[in-house]
């Protein structure tokens, strides 16, 4: 059973990121300007292929993989298990995050000579989970407490939430000259549903007994805050299609939010930009189930001496009140529908740029005096707001423009999962037909297993645009 639970709990270190750094920037995609809104913007117009503009996915591990664990390597599973869960702490997480596009567009608009708004809209579909390693209940469950006394045991490191919400989006760019544009993107979130445990307290103790050789010591205040599961599950048959499809469709729990950014050129060849995404927050108002467990109880272990038979108490009621103690402890109050508000994960990029090899235009045209750079290195930073600590990201890049149609991004990234992750980017335009395709951690593809993050990103749009170079 020992060995179960930590296979669980291994298991679950693997993790998906929310950091998309080789899209972020990449202004020849679309999908970019859902990473910052005041991105530059290079389309007239555009329209995403329904639910294959953009899909996103990425797995990977804080710190063991799956070969750290089950490799044929000649050493004991049991040993794997010990050193995994000695290497780990309670702060290394398991998160997923998966993000479907089920339509999207957008369209400059202003002045027939200069459009300098632009309006894009669309809606996707989100699933964002983390849990934090209870590392203090994964050492008691492994070795006991026999070795720990007087250690207190923290249940605060229980800490997990799950969110799957659908997303309506509008967004605005204003271009207001040739050194700075601006953009605002408002949602409007349903959430399908929640599971919420982040503020859990409580603690367990074991220390030398006085009517017995040791006190077990139990203070526990636990809290489970849930939205959208019952009604969603039909029987155990299943789940209701058509109430999942409401809620994707704005019968859910509702809430607001919105994304900010700018893009600013400091030189001709210098540029920095930044965004805020998700500052928002969703209400749960509706098919709320929330259950606690509180109670402080101090077990002394099984005391052969039976001290209460001499008031008449049988060896058969002092078992049944040891049974009643636990059970008190350890069962969870009826469920009850109070309200709550959950705040989305707010997500921070900043970038530093330098554009160079200049190009020119082969034409006559002396109003066309370049088409640009077709080199691009920078530094992007990444945070997300998690429940412990924010999780950091940094980016070195290098773009480059290829062929008239092909556009190329290379990644080096050091984040929590990896300090040698690569990643590799390229965008495709034949005719008003667009298709790209991302990947990070290239270089561990190899041995898929013993990789600690694998992220792959693609999509199809149609894209009309300003200027054919």
């Amino acid at each position: 059973m020992k060995k179960l639970c930590f296979i669980v709990c291994l298991i679950t270190c693997l993790s998906f990121s929310q950091n998309k750094q080789i899209l972020y920037g990449f202004s020849e995609i679309p999908q970019a300007l859902l990473q910052n809104p005041g991105g530059k913007i290079k389309n007239d117009w555009y329209f995403g292929m329904p639910f294959l503009s953009h899909i996103h996915a990425n797995i990977g591990s804080s710190e063991v993989s799956f070969y750290d664990v089950f490799a044929n390597d000649g050493v004991e599973f049991n040993i794997k298990i010990q050193q995994a869960v000695d290497n780990m702490n309670s702060t290394d997480f398991s998160t997923f995050n998966q993000q479907l596009e089920l339509f999207s567009g957008g369209f400059a608009f202003g002045s027939s000579y200069h459009k300098n708004k632009y309006l894009s809209f669309g809606m996707y579909q989100e699933t964002d989970f983390i849990l934090y390693f209870p590392k203090d209940i994964a050492v008691l469950a492994l070795e006991g407490n026999a070795g720990y006394i007087n250690k207190v045991f923290n249940l605060n490191q229980l800490s997990t939430s799950t969110e799957v919400v659908s997303v309506f989006h509008v967004g605005f760019n204003n271009k207001v000259n040739e050194k700075f544009s601006f953009g605002i993107r408002g949602k409007v979130y349903s959430s399908i549903i929640n599971i919420n445990s982040t503020n859990n307290k409580g603690t367990f103790v074991t220390r030398t007994g006085e009517n017995n050789f040791y006190d077990q010591i139990f203070n526990l205040d636990l809290e489970l805050q849930t939205s959208g599961i019952e009604s969603i599950i039909e029987d155990d048959s299943g789940f209701s299609e058509n109430n999942i499809v409401n809620r994707l469709l704005l019968g859910g729990n509702l809430g607001l939010g919105f994304d900010i950014g700018f893009t600013y050129n400091l030189t001709k060849q210098w540029t920095v930009d930044a965004s805020l995404l998700d500052f928002g927050f969703i209400r749960h108002t509706k098919d709320v189930q929330n259950y606690e467990i509180n109670g402080e109880y101090n077990f002394e272990g099984v005391n052969p001496l039976f001290p209460e038979i001499d008031a008449g108490q049988t060896a058969e009621e002092y078992w049944d009140d040891v049974r009643d103690d636990f059970e008190d402890l350890f069962s969870v109050n009826d469920s009850t529908s109070t309200q709550y508000t959950t705040w989305r994960p707010v997500k921070f990029n900043a970038s530093l740029n330098y554009a160079f090899g200049e190009k020119r235009s082969k034409s006559c045209n002396c109003l066309k005096e370049d088409v640009g750079y077709i080199n691009a290195v920078g530094l992007q930073l990444y945070a997300i707001k998690r429940p412990k600590q924010p999780q950091v990201a940094l980016t070195a890049y290098y773009y480059r423009r290829l062929l008239k149609g092909l556009r190329a991004k290379a990644t080096y990234t050091l984040d929590s999962f990896s300090f040698h992750n690569l990643g590799l980017g390229i965008s495709a335009h034949l005719g008003g037909a667009n298709f790209y395709i991302m990947a990070d951690n290239i270089l561990e593809y190899k041995n898929i297993y013993n990789t600690q993050s694998v992220s792959l990103q693609l999509g199809f749009n149609y894209i009309f645009n300003k200027n054919e170079d």
